[in-house]
Formats: C-alpha cells, structure tokens, sequence
C-alpha cells in the first residue's frame, strides 16, 4: 500500500482501512486548515488504487470498514468511484462500510442519479465539513460555498439514501462578539440538514494558517458556543459527539432524547470554569 504525506480520517472511522484515491483536497483554501497545505491536489491513477486494494488485502486479510481519502474522494470521476466501490466489495467479503469525505462543490458536480449509483454500488456515508451556519463565517474561512450550496449538496446526498456526517467547528468566528450568531446559524443549518451524526470540533490553529495570525493579534477566542448551539438544535434522530482530540470535553448522545442530560452537563462544566481549552483540559461523557 502506497501513501503520499499524512492520512486524515473521522475520528470515530479511525479502526478503519484509509484508503488513498485522491492526494489532497480539491479546495484546499479554507484559512483554518492546515491538513493538506503540503500537498498539490491530484487524483491517483485507477490502476494505482486497484492494487493497493489488492496488498491490503494480502496484509489485512479481510476488513470490514473502509474509508476513502483524501479529503475530496467524492470529486474523483464517477466511473473510477463505482469501479473502486465494485473492487472493495469482490476483495472484502466481510465488507460492511464504505465512507468518504466531501466537499459541498463535488456533490453539486455529481448528479442525483450518480450519487444514487454511488449508493446502490455500497457507498455508506458521505462525511461533509459544514463548519458553520453563517454566511459570514464560511465567506472569511474561504469555504468556497454558500450556506445554501451547503444545503442543497446535503439534501442530495440524503435524498440518494446515503448517511450523512457532518462536522462544525467551535470557536471559528473567532473574537466572543461573533460567538452567538455562529452558534445560532450552525445550528438552524443542522435543523434544516436533519443529518445522521453531527461531530463538534474545536478550532485547532495551527502555526501557518491564517487564523494563526489572527489568533496571534489577540482576535482570538476560546469556544464557549456549544451550549448554545445545541441549545438551539431541533433534531429528530440525530447522533451527536464531540469526542475528537481538538475538544476539551467529550459528549456523545442522540438528540433530541439526549439532549437534556448533555445540557445540564454543559451547564455544570460553564459554571464552574471549565470550559475553555486554553486553560485546562476535562473530559466528561454523557
């Protein structure tokens, strides 16, 4: 199995077999994101993946989770994808999951019946970064979409009968003045979106990135809007978690039945202090 420079999966598919069919991601200019600023985008040769499939597994024998990296797979062309879709399921016979990173542009460059095949073929779930609700927020993170580009790529993929996983990112308004609307817009997003699992990041800035330089001008802030976003989610059947390293607490639940306990527990963490990363670090699970 070839790699080319470091590996990002979803924290919770982290068992999973990574593997790599596009080097890099198709944006590539989001200010917070530091994951694949060493790498000139491309798409891996067919043939290249089809026998890295094949030394998996030689090495793995059979697996039962994969995920396609890097971050854009989905923008890969669609006969490449069902091929590697096709390929995973007669070499793993013990396959249960196919997962992918998306953008929100190559969703809306495949069409509805494309995403359908993707589905019917094995395809699982499409993991979409939202980041945020707010149209300022994803026009100054350069996201390169609109709120409703977001929408409409994500009603796609839950109308081809794929899950849908997004993550949003705490603290990327950046100064507190900001804080309130972000936390308001992600959450409506995620109302309107009623997707499967909602993962809570917390901006991680790195050295090199933009907002680093913000940060450094003392713009920045520690997040302190989860409260308030989950506060302000209405959700039917949705899986929440926060549990990733960038966070200072972990939470999981399912909304709405868990969301109570998850407040009170947020609630306790505020009141006593304990909420910010850049002064301690507590780990609570509900």
């Amino acid at each position: 199995m070839r790699y080319e420079g470091d590996l990002y999966s979803p924290h919770i598919q982290g068992d999973d077999y990574i593997l790599q069919c596009t080097i890099g991601c198709s944006h590539n200019k989001c200010t917070f994101c530091y994951m694949y600023k060493n790498k000139q985008y491309r798409v891996r040769q067919l043939h290249e993946i089809l026998e890295d499939i094949d030394a998996a597994k030689e090495y793995y024998g059979d697996v039962t989770k994969v995920f396609l990296a890097d971050g854009d797979a989905l923008n890969m062309p669609i006969e490449n994808l069902l091929a590697i879709v096709d390929y995973l399921y007669n070499t793993f016979t013990g396959l249960q999951y196919i997962g992918t990173y998306a953008t929100a542009a190559s969703i809306l460059a495949k069409t509805p019946a494309e995403l359908t095949q993707l589905k019917n073929h094995g395809l699982v779930e499409v993991h979409l970064g939202v980041e945020s609700g707010d149209e300022e927020v994803l026009r100054t993170i350069r996201k390169g979409v609109s709120r409703a580009e977001m929408v409409e790529a994500a009603s796609q993929i839950r109308q081809a009968g794929l899950q849908l996983f997004v993550t949003v990112i705490l603290g990327l308004a950046g100064s507190k003045t900001n804080l309130w609307a972000h936390a308001k817009h992600t959450a409506q997003i995620c109302n309107e979106l009623q997707p499967d699992y909602i993962g809570l990041l917390t901006i991680m800035v790195q050295p090199g990135t933009e907002l680093y330089e913000t940060m450094r001008s003392g713009q920045f802030s520690a997040p302190e809007e989860m409260y308030i976003m989950i506060e302000a989610m209405r959700l039917e059947h949705t899986g929440i978690t926060s549990v990733h390293p960038s966070n200072c607490i972990d939470l999981e639940g399912l909304l709405p039945a868990d969301k109570d306990r998850i407040l009170q527990t947020l609630s306790r963490i505020i009141q006593n202090k304990d909420i910010s990363c850049l002064r301690s670090r507590k780990t609570e699970r509900v």
